[in-house]
């Protein structure tokens, strides 16, 4: 293999970065539907990049360079800053700097907890698994009053810190089919959401919604069940 082949792994991963600084010149334009786009994209790479790196084998032929960083560097920008950027932005929440500190702070604990992006042995996240991009993308389609919104964010942001074990969609043995194809409809109907805006007519919002009362409800069953 050539050895510039498993660095295309890693240049692919950091794609993710420049995706972020692209979402953070729409957010101040304010064409925030082309944030969300660019949400979608960076969540594709975030996606893929792991099949295309075991295929080239990053790990055992680049071994001092460490992707898993790489990779949380790269979520983290997407996930959690760039949706705190539109909250403040978008007017979202009254006061907008306490709210995003509390996500971006909140997330960076969460983010640097050595168990609780995976717990490895059965495939759940620990604590709330800053999915800001999709509940800002949310907030902004539904319209709810600022206060509601900074209800929501606040109580979220909290959860990072509540021991709750959340299921890792792909990963998570307990109805891992039901919830792959669950998961891959909701996908494709968040995306299309997305693609309308700034239309927000139609059931499509409502439907999209099944799967994250799904995914919170079995989280919860499986949490508890323990």
């Amino acid at each position: 293999m050539p050895p510039i082949l498993p660095w295309i792994a890693h240049i692919y991963t950091a794609l993710g970065a420049v995706i972020a600084l692209l979402a953070t010149g729409m957010t101040f334009a304010h064409n925030f539907r082309a944030v969300f786009i660019c949400m979608v994209a960076a969540t594709f790479v975030d996606a893929t990049d792991g099949v295309l790196a075991r295929g080239l084998k990053v790990k055992e032929r680049l071994p001092n360079f460490d992707g898993a960083k790489l990779d949380d560097i790269v979520d983290y920008l997407m996930y959690v800053f760039i949706p705190a950027l539109v909250v403040w932005q978008a007017d979202l929440v009254p006061s907008a700097f306490p709210i995003c500190a509390a996500i971006v702070l909140s997330s960076a604990y969460g983010f640097a907890q050595g168990d609780a992006k995976i717990a490895s042995t059965d495939y759940f996240f620990t604590g709330f698994p800053s999915y800001w991009n999709i509940v800002v993308v949310y907030l902004y389609v539904l319209h709810l009053p600022q206060m509601a919104n900074a209800i929501i964010l606040g109580t979220l942001a909290v959860l990072v810190f509540v021991p709750i074990r959340y299921i890792y969609p792909s990963r998570t043995i307990v109805l891992k089919w039901p919830t792959l194809a669950l998961g891959t409809i909701w996908a494709v109907v968040f995306t299309w959401i997305i693609w309308r805006l700034p239309a927000v007519d139609g059931p499509w919002t409502m439907i999209s919604l099944v799967f994250p009362v799904y995914y919170v409800a079995l989280s919860l069953w499986l949490q508890f069940r323990r």
